[in-house]
């Protein structure tokens, strides 16, 4: 099998390939060009690269943006989105970055970045593997107690539709809420409201 053969097999089980997947096996990354001007490979963005056929999923944008920002979590609408919580459709990708990050340039899709420090970013983060492709999500509880903590950027109404939501449909419990809303810290501010979706 020549290299090339490699890295087609290689897009077929992951789905999106970058040049330092293919390095990684030892392979020419240039082939990834040379693919794609064959009419083998598609090009999605900058460096980012999957089969023509590659059937784009709904998760498709966050598989891009957490290949293309390594230290990328979905947070915020994007994660309740994600996770199917409330009724939010975000048009931007909501993403969540360590304090010290530099801004990352994407020309497509538009990001909302938060900074967050410590275990504020680190605490709650799952791996979801879509088709492949990794994507880095904020667990549901620590996603609706970020939305108490960004309320006055999103809006207090999403904050509590997201809390009201997640309980009934029993996808949270108590101790995960006041888990992360400790680390969140905003627990005076949620204590109310946890005591209201109880009643």
């Amino acid at each position: 099998m020549k290299q090339s053969d490699h890295i087609l097999e290689l897009a077929r089980q992951q789905r999106l390939l970058r040049a330092a997947d293919v390095r990684q096996h030892g392979w020419s990354s240039q082939l990834l060009s040379r693919l794609h001007q064959a009419g083998k490979l598609q090009r999605f963005a900058r460096g980012l690269y999957g089969l023509p056929e590659t059937e784009i999923t709904e998760h498709q944008t966050l598989m891009e943006v957490c290949q293309r920002v390594p230290k990328a979590v979905v947070c915020l609408l994007s994660a309740l989105q994600f996770h199917e919580v409330g009724t939010q459709l975000p048009h931007d990708v909501w993403i969540a970055l360590p304090e010290a990050t530099h801004t990352p340039t994407m020309g497509y899709p538009t990001l909302r970045i938060t900074r967050l420090r410590g275990s504020a970013y680190s605490e709650g983060i799952q791996t979801v593997t879509d088709h492949g492709a990794p994507i880095r999500v904020y667990s549901i509880a620590k996603t609706v107690t970020d939305c108490f903590k960004f309320r006055n950027k999103i809006g207090l109404d999403v904050a509590l539709e997201a809390l009201k939501d997640a309980w009934r449909s029993r996808k949270v419990t108590m101790a995960e809420l006041r888990h992360f809303a400790k680390i969140n810290r905003v627990e005076r501010v949620m204590q109310p409201y946890l005591e209201a979706v109880t009643q």
